[in-house]
Formats: C-alpha cells, sequence, structure tokens
C-alpha cells in the first residue's frame, strides 16, 4: 500500500514557523513528507531540513517524495525523543524551527495488519516502530486488570475502562487475545448497548489507549518539549500539531511553563526563584482547521496548532 497522507493544517503550520530562507528546520514526525516538501519549498540552496521518522514505510515514502531537494534533507529513522542526539551527530547545534504532527498517519490507520484500526481484522501490533518489543498484544495479555483500567480511564478517558478491562482479563484465561475483532467483540460487550450508539465507534477509546501506551506518545511527548525548546536559536519557533485533549493539555502546559517559570508565590514583590522566561506562546488559542479543510478531510476534526517562540536575548 502506497504510503498516503494528507497533511493537516498544511499552511498554517508552515506559515507558523515563519520561514527563514537559510535556516535549518526539523520536522519531528516526518510521516509522507507533506509539512517537510513546503517548507523545504520555501528555503533556498543554503537551508536544510532534518526530518525524523520511527516508521520504516514512512522513511521510505518521504525519502522518494523529497528526492528532488537532494542534499538539502537529512531523513533519519528515529523518535523525536531523541532529537538532541540526531542533532549532534549531524554536527548542528540550535535551529531555526521544530515541528511535530502526532497521533497516528492515514496510512497507519488504512494498513490493516499494523493493527491500529478497530475496523478491520489484523494481528494486534500497533507500534509505530516495528523495532520495539511492546505489541497491542503483550498490553491486552500481559497487563494486570488494575494496570489495564488505569490505561483505558487515563489515555482513552474511557468510562467503561474497569468493565472492559474486567472482559479481557476474563477472555484471557481462555486463549490468548491476538486479533483486533477479538479485542473489538470484548469491548462491546462491555458497554451497555444504549451507551454504544453516538460517539464515534465503542472501540476507538480503548484502542486509543492501547496505541499510546505501546508508543509511550504521552510520555515522548513531555519529555521533549522543553529540550526542543532549548534547541531553538533566540525567534525561533516551535509547532505543534496535536489529536486529542490528552495530547493538547501537555502541550499547553509545557508552553505555558516555559512561558512563566516562576514558582515564587503570587505575593512576593520581586521573583527571587531566578526563574527567566525562555520565551512566548504565539498562539494564546489553537489554531484549528478551516471549514474547507474540514470538508476535505474528515481526520483533520481534532486537531488544534499551537506554537512557541524562543526569546530573542535567552541564552
Amino acid at each position: 500500500m502506497m504510503f498516503e497522507h494528507k497533511s493537516v493544517l498544511l499552511k498554517e503550520t508552515v506559515d507558523s514557523l515563519d520561514i527563514k530562507p537559510g535556516g535549518i528546520y526539523v520536522d519531528g514526525t516526518l510521516g509522507g513528507g507533506g509539512h517537510a516538501f513546503e517548507v523545504l519549498s520555501r528555503l533556498n540552496g543554503t537551508g536544510r531540513l532534518i526530518g525524523i521518522d520511527q516508521d520504516e514505510a514512512a522513511i521510505r515514502a518521504a525519502g522518494e517524495r523529497l528526492s528532488r531537494f537532494g542534499d538539502r534533507v537529512t531523513i533519519v529513522r528515529d523518535n523525536y525523543r531523541n532529537i538532541d542526539d540526531v542533532l549532534k551527530r549531524l554536527g548542528i547545534g540550535r535551529v531555526d524551527g521544530i515541528y511535530l504532527d502526532l497521533g497516528v498517519s492515514s496510512y497507519q490507520l488504512d494498513t490493516a495488519d499494523r493493527g491500529f484500526t478497530y475496523r478491520e481484522d489484523a494481528a494486534l501490533d500497533m507500534r509505530m516502530d516495528q523495532r520495539g518489543s511492546l505489541t497491542a498484544a503483550d498490553v491486552v495479555n500481559e497487563y494486570s486488570k488494575e494496570e489495564l483500567t488505569r490505561i483505558l480511564r487515563d489515555y482513552g478517558e474511557e468510562r467503561f475502562a474497569g468493565k472492559i478491562a474486567e472482559k479481557i482479563v476474563k477472555a484471557r484465561e481462555d486463549h490468548r487475545i491476538e486479533t483486533t475483532d477479538e479485542l473489538v467483540e470484548l469491548i462491546k460487550a462491555a458497554i451497555p448497548v444504549k451507551m454504544r450508539t453516538g460517539g464515534g465507534h465503542p472501540a476507538k477509546r480503548t484502542f486509543q489507549a492501547i496505541r499510546i501506551e505501546v508508543n509511550q506518545e504521552l510520555q515522548v511527548l513531555q519529555d521533549s518539549i522543553d529540550t526542543m525548546i532549548g534547541l531553538l536559536k533566540p525567534g525561533g519557533r516551535l509547532s505543534i500539531i496535536t489529536f486529542h485533549s490528552l495530547e493538547d493539555r501537555i502541550v499547553k502546559n509545557g508552553f505555558r511553563i516555559n512561558e512563566h517559570p516562576c514558582i515564587c508565590p503570587p505575593d512576593f514583590p520581586v521573583c527571587v526563584c531566578g526563574r527567566k522566561s525562555r520565551g512566548t506562546v504565539v498562539t494564546k488559542k489553537p489554531v484549528v482547521p478551516s471549514k474547507e479543510e474540514l470538508a476535505e478531510n474528515h481526520r483533520s476534526k481534532s486537531a488544534k496548532l499551537r506554537v512557541f517562540q524562543r526569546a530573542e536575548d535567552e541564552t
């Protein structure tokens, strides 16, 4: 299957980076290279883009799509959590901009055997990096009832987390749960019939939660925001597209703390903690897709873009 992914908030994201034609930019979630292509199109001969992705299929597809830009683009198979090491290996210090398009790609969703979708039967996998050892099947079959409940509740915001976890644990006493269809049927059996209508597919939240656990998506994001801001040149920008409230909350709070890091009690007349602002949140409210984009791409519905700019005089 061709790696196809319609880039969400394409113009808004690239515009938000305030591209310098000779600058260096990092795409931390390269995917099919849609955003990267637009960024590279705005760079001149001295400009450079570093594309990072952990999915082998994405690396292959982006390499083909961006081949026309020659050595102005460097593609690295890695997780953006290692962005500092990636740039060090390339001999790059600070950069002019970094951007992330989080979540699962259209290709990953539409390729059934990757195990991300609840709409087609396949092995329970859900690894974005297929070199990883932990799969969705491991989570479903080896985590305790308490761990499963926590994951479904915290990562999927699933109100029936406990009942679903109970169904899973009981079913696996007879045999290992290996396929997406098996899991979907257990989820449906755990949710009252009257609660299955509206709000999308009943397995949506559970699949999201397990996928987040397998790939440690929220922890990676949480751990990376400060590092990415630290890698920006003065005036450089970090732009992040999120697709659900859990990601958006992490980005919003991470940006806020970097803008206002002071931990002094509010009644102190002056700051004594010594923590200085690292920059400014450019987007006081997140940028969301236009009506036109929503009509063309229903998967953009929950997308939100937030942008942070490194202080001009911050060192």
